[in-house]
C-alpha cells in the first residue's frame, strides 16, 4: 500500500480559495498512490480561531466539491483532512471528509475532543459523538483528528470496530512536537496498527506549527518522517503486517479492562 502525507504550509497571506486550488493541484500530483491525507483545518489554520465562523462551510460545500474531483481525477482514497463545518442545525463542528476514488463521500467524522481548555475550538465548535472506519481495499482506517491523539480509548473503540490504519490530521504546534511523535508511536504500539499522522507547516496565528508528519507501523518503528516545512512524505508498508504483528504478538486478547463493565463492591 502507497500512502502520500500532503503536509501543507498554511500562512497567512493565502486566501482560503488560492490554498484550495493549490492543494487539489499537489492531491492530483499524487496520482499512484492508494491512500492521500491531507492536515487538519488546512483550509483556515488550527490556530486561526477568529476565521472559523467566516470561513466555515457546509459539508457539501466549496471545499468537498474540489477536493471530490481532485480524488476522482487522481484516482486516489483521500482523506482530505478536516474543515470548520457549519452545520444548519446546530453549532459548527471539525469535520473530516474521506473520499473515494471515484469521488465519492464514503466517511464522515466530527471530531470528539476538542482543543482549548474553555476556549478557542472548545467553545467554538460542538463534539462528535461517532467513531468512524472506513474500509478501503487493502485495510480498514479509524478516524481521529490532533487533539484526539491524547486520548488512547478512542482508537482501542475503532479497533474493535476493525480499524488496522488509524489516520490522524493535525495542526499540532511545534511547542509539543515530542508528544506528537510520543504518542503517535504509542498508539500504533498499543492497537497494533499502522499509524499515518499528517500536520501542517508554517504559522497559525502566530503559533509555528510542529510539521514532522510520520508513520508508524504496528512494533512502533518509523516508517516516514517529514521535516518542518511544507513537504510530500510517500511511504509504502504493507497493511497485513498488522494481522501477522497480532498473531505473533497477541497481547490485544489479554485485555481485561474496557470488555466488560466494573463489577461494585459490596
Amino acid at each position: 500500500m502507497r500512502a502520500s502525507v500532503i503536509q501543507i504550509a498554511v500562512d497567512e497571506g493565502e486566501s482560503v480559495e488560492s490554498r484550495r486550488r493549490r492543494v487539489a493541484s499537489m492531491v492530483r500530483d499524487q496520482a499512484g498512490a492508494d491512500l492521500v491525507v491531507l492536515p487538519e483545518l488546512w483550509t483556515t489554520g488550527a490556530f486561526a480561531y477568529q476565521d472559523f465562523g467566516q470561513e466555515a462551510e457546509p459539508l457539501e460545500g466549496p471545499t468537498h466539491e474540489a477536493m471530490a474531483k481532485a480524488a476522482s481525477d487522481a484516482g486516489v482514497w483521500l482523506h482530505a483532512g478536516s474543515i470548520p463545518e457549519r452545520d444548519p442545525d446546530g453549532p459548527l463542528y471539525n469535520t473530516s471528509l474521506v473520499f473515494s476514488p471515484s469521488g465519492d463521500l464514503a466517511a464522515v467524522y466530527r471530531k470528539i475532543h476538542r482543543f482549548g481548555f474553555d476556549k478557542g475550538e472548545a467553545v467554538l465548535m460542538g463534539a462528535g459523538a461517532e467513531l468512524v472506519t472506513v474500509r478501503l481495499p487493502s485495510t480498514t482506517v479509524g478516524l481521529g483528528t490532533c487533539y484526539d491523539l491524547r486520548f488512547p480509548e478512542l482508537f482501542r473503540g475503532l479497533v474493535d470496530a476493525g480499524a488496522e490504519t488509524l489516520v490522524v490530521p493535525a495542526g499540532w504546534p511545534e511547542r509539543r512536537r515530542s508528544h506528537w511523535t510520543l504518542l503517535a508511536q504509542a498508539r500504533a504500539v498499543e492497537n497494533q496498527s499502522f499509524v499515518v499522522a499528517c500536520g501542517t507547516a508554517g504559522t497559525h496565528a502566530g503559533v509555528p506549527q510542529a510539521g514532522h508528519s510520520i508513520v508508524v507501523d504496528p512494533w512502533g518503528e518509523v516508517l516516514a518522517e517529514a521535516g518542518a516545512g511544507e513537504e510530500v512524505l510517500t511511504v509504502e508498508f504493507d497493511p497485513g503486517k498488522v494481522a501477522t504483528t497480532r498473531e505473533q504478538f497477541p497481547a490485544l486478547k489479554d485485555r481485561v479492562l474496557g470488555l466488560q463493565p466494573p463489577r461494585r463492591q459490596p
